[in-house]
């Protein structure tokens, strides 16, 4: 939580240095994310598997256009949601643990549009850290990890004026789990050591709302 509030502090203040600047953008973001099967099998006494539960996620982007059709954004995601999950503590145990993912990417975005037109297309990538908490309310142990994380995107802003459009997207994000780094659904509840790989992948559909700061 510490680091989210440190990366809305940094933005408001990127927003105050760069308002006057020309090209940028102020992105507000509200999607629907859908379910993801996890698992991860080491032997019969390391292993977890189950649901990371869809749900609604909230979001907050300064971009900075290069060019006219090019942006560099850099962006903070929001999805709090439950993962049900069985798992290994001294014989098969099942919890519906609580999880707080936030993402902190840096994206690149790709804009397409015909001159004077309302429609804006746009596709690009993104890379960053998932910085996710978990706790097991069964017994109220909690960790917090964080990962390398990446995504993919691609939509329309569709502007209803010239500062001002209406943002449709779709969207995967993926934290990657690697070797030795992942959650452990497991002894004490909740902790760290998985040694397997276990990837969590999130496929998203909304949008938002898109802003033209002011430029000088």
């Amino acid at each position: 939580m510490k680091k989210c509030i440190a990366f809305c502090s940094a933005l408001f203040l990127l927003v105050s240095v760069n308002a006057q600047s020309q090209g940028i953008r102020l992105n507000a973001y509200s999607s629907y994310v859908f379910d993801d099967q996890v698992d991860s099998y080491y032997d019969q006494n390391d292993y977890y598997n189950g649901t990371i539960k869809g749900g609604y996620q909230w979001g907050a982007g300064l971009e900075y256009m290069v060019r006219p059709n090019y942006g560099v954004e850099l962006m903070y995601l929001r999805q709090d949601t439950k993962a049900p999950l069985n798992y290994y503590n001294n014989g098969v145990k099942f919890s519906n643990f609580d999880l707080g993912i936030n993402y902190i990417m840096l994206a690149g975005n790709r804009y397409f549009s015909k001159p004077g037109g309302m429609v804006e297309g746009f596709a690009g990538g993104m890379l960053g850290v998932d910085v996710t908490s978990v706790k097991n309310p069964t017994n109220g142990n909690s960790t917090t990890k964080t990962f390398f994380s990446w995504g993919l995107r691609g939509g329309a802003n569709i502007w209803a004026s010239e500062k001002v459009g209406i943002k449709l997207q779709a969207q995967l994000l993926s934290a990657v789990q690697s070797v030795g780094g992942g959650f452990y659904f497991g002894t004490g509840g909740a902790g760290a050591g998985v040694s397997t790989l276990s990837s969590m992948y999130q496929f998203g559909l909304g949008g938002g709302l898109v802003f033209k700061l002011p430029g000088k």
